[in-house]
């Protein structure tokens, strides 16, 4: 964590470079599974994302309280 800090006031830029591909990684990697997950249920395309981002603000709704 230290290093992450360190490159955060350094060097910005490239901090931030890093946290979107992170960010762009890890939904590709979390859509994957959960087409993997669903795939034999012969769901349309767009419910994977659906089922992300569901989870997502079930997440977020439970960390308000």
């Amino acid at each position: 964590m230290d290093y992450l800090r360190q490159l955060q006031a350094e060097r910005p830029l490239l901090f931030g470079l890093l946290l979107l591909v992170g960010f762009l990684v890890a939904f590709q990697l979390a859509i994957f599974v959960i087409q993997l997950l669903v795939g034999p249920f012969g769901l349309p395309g767009w419910a994977p994302l659906v089922i992300l981002v569901g989870g997502l603000v079930l997440i977020a709704r439970r960390q308000q309280r």
